[in-house]
C-alpha cells in the first residue's frame, strides 16, 4: 500500500519529466534561432502567418511568389541582389523551421497539460499556464524583431534581438525550475549556511542571461566579424573605437567595437565568477549544490573556450551555435545548482 502523499509525488514527478522534455525543446528552440541568425536567414519569411506559414511553399510557383517577396525588403536590394531562388531556398528553410519549431512547442505544452490535467494540482496550474503566456510573448517578440528587418533596415534590431533572446532565455529558466522543483523540491536551508555562496549563486543565475544578452548585440552588430584576436583588440585590450560615437550610451548598443569589447569583460567576469561559485561549493556538506557546481565548472570552462574559438575563426556558424548552446548549459548548470541550494528558513 503506498505511503501518504506518495501518488501525489509520484504525480508531480512525472509532469516535471514532462516538463523537463520540453525545456529541452525550448533550449533547442534558442539555438534554431541562434542558427538562423548566424546565416541571415531570419528576413526571408515576410510574412506572419500563424496557421497558413504551417505548410512551406509547394512547386516553383509559390516558391516564385516567395521569393519576390523578399526582394522588395532592403537587404535583398542591398546586399542580397544576386542571390538566386536556390540560395533563397536554403535561407527560407532556417526561417521556417524556427517558426515551426515555436509553434511545435505551443503544441506540446498544450498536450502535456490535456494528458496531464488530472494531475495537475490548483496550485500548479497558474504557473503551467505562464509557460504558454510566455511563449506566446517570445513569438510577438519575434516577429516585432522581424518587422525592424523590414522597411529601412538590412536586418533586424539588435534591441530587438536581445529582448527575444532574453524572453526565451526566461522562458527556458522558468521551465527548468519547475521541472526541477517537480522531480525533486528545494531542501530548506539553515540560517546559518553559506550566505556568500547564496549570493553568489544568484548572481551567477543572472549573469548568464546578461552575458547572452550583451552577445545578442555582437550577434545584431555583427561585432564578431571585427577584432578576431584576442586577448588584445588592435593594439591594446581596449578598442581605439570605444566611446567614439555620442552620446556615450550610444557605444553600449550601438558601437561594434564597444559591444565587443563589453561581452568580452562581462564574460570574463561571468566566468571568473563560475569558477568561485565552484570552489566555494566543493565542500561535500551540501552533495546537490557540490555536484551541480561541477557541472557548473564544466560549463563555463567549455563556453569561455568556444567563445574563444569562435572568435578567433571569425564565428563560423557552426562555432557560433556551439557557443550558444554553452550558454544554455552555463545558464542550466547554474539554475540548478541555485535550486540545489535551497530555500532558508
Amino acid at each position: 500500500m503506498s505511503a501518504p502523499g506518495s501518488s501525489t509525488r509520484d504525480d508531480a514527478r512525472a509532469i516535471g519529466r514532462w516538463l523537463a522534455l520540453w525545456a529541452a525543446m525550448v533550449g533547442l528552440l534558442v539555438l534554431i534561432g541562434g542558427a538562423t541568425r548566424l546565416t541571415e536567414s531570419g528576413l526571408s519569411i515576410t510574412e506572419w502567418q500563424p496557421f497558413a506559414g504551417v505548410i512551406p511553399p509547394i512547386g516553383d510557383a509559390q516558391w516564385t511568389a516567395e521569393f519576390a517577396k523578399y526582394q522588395q525588403i532592403p537587404q535583398y536590394k542591398l546586399l542580397n541582389h544576386a542571390m538566386s531562388l536556390a540560395e533563397f531556398k536554403s535561407i527560407f528553410l532556417w526561417e521556417y523551421v524556427h517558426r515551426l519549431w515555436g509553434r511545435l512547442l505551443g503544441v506540446a505544452l498544450v498536450l502535456i497539460l490535456v494528458v496531464n490535467r488530472k494531475r495537475i494540482t490548483r496550485e500548479l496550474w497558474p504557473r503551467l499556464l505562464g509557460l504558454l503566456v510566455l511563449l506566446g510573448l517570445q513569438g510577438a517578440l519575434g516577429w516585432w524583431m522581424v518587422m525592424s528587418g523590414l522597411s529601412e533596415r538590412t536586418s533586424v534590431s539588435q534591441y530587438r534581438l536581445a529582448a527575444h533572446l532574453v524572453t526565451a532565455l526566461a522562458l527556458y529558466a522558468f521551465t527548468v525550475w519547475t521541472a526541477a522543483e517537480l522531480i525533486e523540491p528545494r531542501d530548506v536551508r539553515a540560517k546559518d549556511d553559506d550566505a556568500a555562496l547564496t549570493f553568489g549563486v544568484r548572481a551567477l543565475a543572472l549573469m548568464v542571461p546578461f552575458t547572452a544578452a550583451s552577445g545578442a548585440f555582437v550577434a545584431g552588430l555583427h561585432a564578431g566579424k571585427i577584432y578576431n584576436t584576442f586577448p588584445l583588440m588592435g593594439a591594446g585590450l581596449v578598442p581605439p573605437e570605444y566611446g567614439q560615437l555620442s552620446p556615450f550610451w550610444r557605444n553600449l548598443f550601438e558601437n561594434p567595437a564597444a559591444v565587443q569589447f563589453n561581452h568580452r569583460v562581462i564574460a570574463t567576469s561571468t566566468f571568473i565568477l563560475a569558477l568561485w561559485v565552484w570552489y566555494r561549493a566543493r565542500s561535500p556538506a551540501n552533495t546537490r549544490v557540490a555536484r551541480a557546481s561541477q557541472l557548473v565548472l564544466a560549463a563555463a570552462l567549455l563556453q569561455v573556450a568556444l567563445g574563444i574559438t569562435t572568435l578567433l575563426t571569425g564565428v563560423p556558424v557552426a562555432l557560433g551555435v556551439a557557443h550558444q548552446a554553452g550558454a544554455v548549459l552555463l545558464f542550466t548548470a547554474a539554475i540548478l545548482t541555485l535550486h540545489a541550494n535551497g530555500r532558508a528558513t
